[in-house]
């Protein structure tokens, strides 16, 4: 026996005491958490003397207990040290009939520990005294939330003095149990709080570089980043509704390649509203369970499946995690889909209150964005026909006409307008009007070259700019918007297809190399195919 052991013997109320103080002085130390239950196993050893103490700490994701701390011999320690025991195994040991002033005490005998897994037995004799400690006895102090929640047990061994504990040790077992439960719950509570503060300092961040930007994809891009590095979910997707298919498309990922989503089952609006219900709504999410989401969606639509699941009430274990992006009047723009949480737990409503708010922000954005690229948009472009507007034209043509005299190159200007059109308005109206200047626009559109522009610059009145164009490509273009026209029937709108249209056609250099006097020849050579009823007309060149 030691000389500390000797002292322990001899002053049996004392160390206890002094026990409890520097476990009290260990706690506001505030030392690391596995440094700081290291100090308390060997506190516990030396102040109430027992020669083996371990710590097991209750894994929530997995529904079972880690040894992670041992205080005692070589032997003890090889044994014990990382062994997991099921949730279930400790509810026989911590079983009422074993209780005892907020300890268990399980005599030799009353369980059968082969059944319970792996288990370290001290080397000893069994002893007749019915107070004497026998080898295979054991002794369990649970540490316990203020809730009541079990936070880890802590295992105490080979007593010094032979003997079972007396009731006023187990009280100050218990004391101290106490104490190491008030560490450990400290101890995520600052964990839990370190999170949140990074998951706001992410959501600021995040927030100052949406700001402004116009491009959703990248919106949603830094949005995924951020809850991927903030909240610690290592797959985030942000995906859109296509407005014409209803479609749920993915455009952002973090942790998931964007192809690979993409190229699986297409969601669509109609599928993804029936997850949206209130019973699964938690601080503005949406959390379903495997088997809540499979019974709403349809069978066959391929998920992703999670791969960082655990077991346990409290476990992530292929949950579906959805959050809605809406815009102002509730309409549904898209959804963020999470998954895989670091710590395989169903997240905290702390945790979910911050993913709806990086949603929040990221639909903020996306709307923001889309009236300031709407209004971007419309500077250069016509509202109606989506066409490049009299602006863009004027400060196309002149670029134009510049690049054709520095470097020696040549472009072609069409002119064309509607034939008839004032007559179709007053038949039919001016919705049918628009209807017919937005089925040209499309012609135009799908006529031209890819390095040719399009434009509408007044009422029924368009204009087309062919890059190194010849007559014979201008020709070659018209011809293909004429056939377009003639190829053109909606059905319930018979007026679309009578539509036709006048070219007037202008070269430049060769038939004018400033931008007032192309477009006025152009246009001369447009009301002269109108007046003479050709369709297309050329200025005339000596």
């Amino acid at each position: 026996m030691t000389r500390a052991d000797k002292d322990l013997v001899k002053h049996p109320t004392i160390s206890p005491l002094r026990g409890l103080v520097e476990v009290t002085r260990l706690l506001r130390a505030r030392e690391d958490l596995p440094g700081l239950l290291d100090a308390v196993a060997r506190t516990i050893g030396e102040s109430l003397g027992y020669r083996t103490v371990a710590v097991n700490l209750y894994r929530p994701a997995w529904d079972d207990f880690e040894v992670t701390t041992v205080h005692g011999n070589e032997e003890a320690r090889s044994t014990l040290l990382g062994n997991v025991r099921e949730g279930s195994d400790w509810a026989v040991l911590l079983d009422d009939r074993f209780e005892l002033h907020g300890a268990y005490v399980v005599p030799s005998g009353s369980v059968d520990w082969d059944a319970l897994g792996t288990s370290y037995t001290p080397r000893g004799e069994r002893l007749a005294d019915p107070d004497a400690w026998d080898p295979e006895d054991a002794l369990f102090v649970p540490m316990r939330d203020q809730d009541g929640n079990l936070l880890g047990i802590i295992s105490v061994d080979e007593p010094l003095s032979g003997a079972r504990p007396s009731d006023d040790e187990l009280e100050v077992l218990v004391a101290l149990a106490d104490h190491a439960a008030l560490a450990l719950e400290e101890s995520k509570e600052a964990r839990d709080a370190k999170r949140h503060q990074r998951a706001l300092e992410e959501l600021l961040a995040v927030s100052s570089r949406i700001t402004g930007e116009t491009a959703s994809d990248e919106i949603l891009r830094r949005v995924c980043i951020g809850i991927r590095d903030a909240l610690e979910f290592n797959n985030v997707c942000a995906a859109l509704v296509d407005p014409d298919t209803g479609a749920v498309i993915p455009h952002a990922v973090a942790g998931w390649q964007l192809d690979e989503m993409r190229n699986r089952d297409r969601v669509s609006v109609a599928q993804i509203e029936p997850l949206l219900d209130d019973e699964f709504e938690q601080e503005g999410c949406y959390l379903l369970t495997h088997e809540e989401a499979h019974g709403r969606i349809a069978t066959g639509v391929e998920v992703y499946p999670s791969q960082l699941n655990g077991r346990g009430p409290w476990a992530w274990n292929r949950h579906w995690l959805i959050v809605p992006l809406r815009d102002g009047e509730g309409a549904l723009l898209g959804i963020i889909w999470v998954d895989n949480p670091s710590d395989r737990l169903v997240p905290s409503a702390d945790r979910l209150q911050a993913l709806r708010i990086f949603a929040n922000d990221a639909a903020a954005a996306l709307v923001s964005g889309r009236h300031l690229g709407e209004l971007r948009f419309l500077a250069d472009h016509d509202p109606l026909t989506r066409l490049l507007n009299r602006r863009a034209f004027v400060q196309r043509l002149d670029g134009e006409v510049a690049r054709a005299t520095r470097y020696g190159r040549s472009f072609g200007l069409v002119i064309a307008d509607l034939d008839q059109f004032k007559q179709l308005n007053d038949r039919y109206g001016h919705a049918a009007g628009d209807a017919a200047l937005v089925a040209f626009s499309g012609v135009l559109s799908r006529a031209l070259r890819k390095p040719d522009a399009a434009f509408r610059i007044g009422g029924d009145e368009f204009a087309m700019l062919l890059a190194e164009a010849t007559d014979e490509d201008a020709r070659l273009v018209v011809v293909r918007v004429q056939a377009m026209l003639e190829e053109m029937s909606v059905a319930g709108e018979p007026y679309l297809g009578e539509l036709s249209a006048s070219f007037g056609c202008a070269s430049c250099p060769d038939d004018a190399g400033d931008a007032q006097t192309l477009f006025r020849l152009a246009d001369e050579a447009l009301y002269d195919a109108k007046r003479s009823g050709a369709g297309l007309r050329f200025v005339a060149r000596a």
